[in-house]
């Protein structure tokens, strides 16, 4: 006979009765898995009374642990909720604070998680604040939290163009990579690409501090580079790592969950809907499940520990979907129909997804802002249009409440502010051609390097 329906256990915090399914508590939660698998007198009890949570923190502990992302805006929701994620062992919960940190929370997130020893919230948290204002540190209480941010270092902007691998006695000194010396306002050179290496149709990502070059071609016929590049900041070295089982190019590569993910792409000029996941502790891929449709050079981006991509369809459509690594499966989030034009990418900052389009129309002079709450599912246009002078594709990371774009005249930083981008300074422009990957990386103290010159246009 098929197993009945399981039945609740009540559990009283603060005087207020909760139902949840034992199987559920003891799967996310380490108190309640040595509770019932004791063998003492309360494991076999339909009723157990935790005296030291409050109701409200136990009650968004069990909203997280069944799938939901409540909006925690409060001040005592926060702690409430860090205080049930140190005393019910419960990693969901805490990987749930860790994705919401923002400016407003980063602090006494800081602070309650160095007090409750929840050492992954602590860290997301310092982060943050490393890479925000002074304000945002002056806003800590805790000695131990102050120390902890003090002892990171920034995320640096770093941007390396398209190279294609370079035979031995032909090396091209402009291989690099660069980071942006925003105090001297120039880019300098960080590290030169390995011989073998190629970033043109390539994936780019970082995951854990380090940066991975996926898939790129050489060659008129697309010959796809047969190894995986990984850079390592902390001592400035390279080393090689397998291919994905499928080879392609013009993919989107994403560092999530501890993991990479080469998404769709091309094989002899053929777009694909397969992709595969790297985890880096076995040094092996795996496909997971297709994208809905074969696509190339996705736009991808992370929210609130989710992971996105856009996809384009017939009539002017711009999809969202969401990966859901739990279930294996892409899942439908939005849609806007809009005219299209070449050169899409899509940046995250809490709740929204800016998808950055050239346009209106035909104008690639300037960029269209199409921005998705991912909480609501509206869509809205960004007012004013992103001027892109000479007609150069910029590309854009987002940092703290700060956006950086980037191209060969200019380097943008705008302030996200109301879901609107406000200016805030202009830096050096990226002087070298070709189209850009960025990204952001936390180098060691005291990394320089000699100022990167301009080159001249292929």
């Amino acid at each position: 006979m098929p197993p009945g329906p399981e039945v609740p256990v009540q559990v009283w915090v603060d005087g207020q009765l909760f139902q949840a399914e034992q199987s559920l508590l003891v799967e996310h939660c380490g108190f309640f898995r040595g509770l019932f698998r004791s063998g003492m007198r309360e494991a076999r009890a339909a009723e157990v009374r935790l005296g030291a949570l409050s109701a409200a923190g136990f009650g968004t502990a069990l909203r997280v642990l069944r799938g939901e992302r409540p909006a925690l805006a409060a001040e005592d929701e926060l702690l409430q909720a860090v205080e049930c994620a140190a005393f019910l062992q419960a990693p969901v919960l805490a990987r749930f604070l860790e994705h919401s940190v923002t400016s407003d929370n980063c602090s006494l997130l800081c602070d309650a998680a160095a007090a409750f020893g929840l050492r992954d919230v602590l860290h997301s948290a310092a982060l943050f604040i490393r890479d925000g204002s002074h304000e945002l540190v002056a806003q800590l209480e805790l000695p131990e939290a102050r120390a902890y941010v003090a002892a990171l270092r920034p995320s640096t902007y770093v941007a390396v163009s398209t190279h294609t691998p370079a035979p031995g006695f032909l090396e091209d000194a402009s291989r690099t990579m660069c980071f942006l010396d925003e105090e001297e306002d120039a880019w300098r050179t960080l590290a030169a690409l390995p011989l073998e290496a190629s970033t043109l149709l390539a994936g780019v990502a970082t995951l854990g501090n380090k940066l991975y070059i996926v898939g790129g071609v050489c060659g008129a016929s697309k010959e796809v580079v047969e190894l995986g590049f990984c850079y390592d900041p902390e001592g400035g070295t390279w080393c090689e790592f397998p291919s994905p089982h499928q080879p392609r190019y013009d993919m989107a590569l994403a560092g999530f969950e501890g993991r990479l993910y080469a998404i769709g792409g091309e094989f002899q000029r053929t777009p694909m809907s397969s992709v595969e996941c790297y985890d880096p502790a076995t040094g092996c891929w795996s496909f997971v499940a297709d994208l809905p449709q074969p696509a190339t050079g996705v736009p991808c981006a992370q929210a609130r520990g989710r992971l996105f991509v856009c996809l384009w369809r017939p009539a002017d459509i711009t999809a969202v979907v969401e990966y859901v690594v739990q279930m294996d499966k892409w899942l439908p989030v939005a849609e806007l129909c809009r005219s299209q034009s070449y050169g899409h990418f899509m940046v995250a900052h809490r709740d929204s997804l800016y998808v950055v389009r050239n346009g209106p129309s035909d104008d690639f002079l300037h960029c269209a802002i199409d921005c998705l709450n991912l909480v609501t599912g509206q869509w809205t246009s960004l007012p004013g249009q992103f001027v892109n002078s000479k007609g150069a594709l910029f590309t854009s990371v987002v940092r703290g409440d700060t956006v950086y774009t980037v191209n060969r005249v200019s380097t943008l930083v705008y302030a996200i502010e109301d879901g609107t981008w406000r200016l805030l300074r202009e830096k050096a422009g990226f002087p070298r051609p070709g189209s850009l990957q960025t990204f952001l990386l936390r180098l060691p103290p005291g990394t320089t390097g000699p100022v990167a010159t301009a080159l001249p246009e292929l």
